[in-house]
């Protein structure tokens, strides 16, 4: 499983998008405080794929709690975009002694018929490893791959993943701070993420206006503050004003 690590600082696992790898993006705001550790998952940069070995968003989850155990990392935040973020999701519900705080950007939580928004995943016809929509992420990944030719392999084998989301049980027992982002043009639909923000305790919401699903690609500088200031902001901070409070300096905010 390849890696790599940048920065000083708490540790912070990015996890790419479906056929993203570490260095496709970088984010050197978020370096000035973290230890920002980036992997290639399975099939995906420079990490080998197993043939007879499916791919699935609960394996992704397993082999970075894997690579975390294997650098002695005992406790990290995490940083996930689109499948990277089902997945960062995943950890903080299964090994949440391992969490500290999590970001999500364009993360399915439910089943495609309930998390997707259909005006922007519809085809006219249904893509293929040479189709235009995937040339940004064919051409990257034939840039980095062990073997170029298997494109078309490991394109198929992604497109086969069956992600039917997290039960409303599961969301329920995440207790690690998480911040949900998205844009408001995004493949997922926005009526969808706000009711997963409703059910996760400690759950904060972002929506890029005017944002698709690639924004972290596109405008990375309009997220990225963002996601620095969720991730040094202090555990405890001065209470949100109501009606009620009112706002006082230093009181409420």
């Amino acid at each position: 499983m390849y890696y790599e690590i940048q920065g000083t600082g708490d540790p912070l696992v990015c996890i790419p998008p479906a056929f993203g790898y570490a260095g496709l993006n970088s984010y050197p705001a978020l370096m000035q405080s973290h230890r920002i550790i980036t992997v290639d998952l399975q099939g995906h940069g420079r990490t080998l794929d197993i043939p007879e070995r499916p791919l699935s968003i609960e394996q992704y989850a397993e082999d970075v709690v894997g690579l975390l155990k294997y650098l002695g990392i005992s406790k990290a935040d995490f940083f996930g975009e689109s499948y990277g973020g089902n997945a960062a999701a995943m950890i903080a519900i299964r090994y949440p002694e391992l969490v500290r705080r999590v970001v999500t950007y364009g993360a399915t939580f439910g089943p495609p018929q309930i998390a997707l928004n259909s005006e922007t995943t519809h085809f006219d016809r249904p893509p293929t490893a040479g189709s235009r929509n995937i040339q940004f992420q064919r051409e990257n990944y034939e840039k980095v791959a062990p073997d170029p030719n298997y494109w078309p392999k490991i394109f198929d084998k992604l497109g086969s993943i069956q992600w039917e989301g997290f039960s409303n049980e599961e969301l329920a027992s995440i207790k690690a701070p998480i911040l949900i982002i998205l844009g408001d043009h995004d493949f997922v639909r926005l009526e969808h993420t706000v009711e997963t923000v409703k059910l996760i305790p400690n759950a904060e919401l972002a929506v890029i206006p005017s944002g698709s699903h690639f924004v972290l690609f596109s405008e990375s500088e309009r997220v990225v503050p963002i996601v620095k200031h969720f991730l040094e902001k202090p555990e405890k901070s001065i209470p949100l004003a109501t009606a009620e409070t009112g706002y006082h300096p230093g009181e409420t905010r």
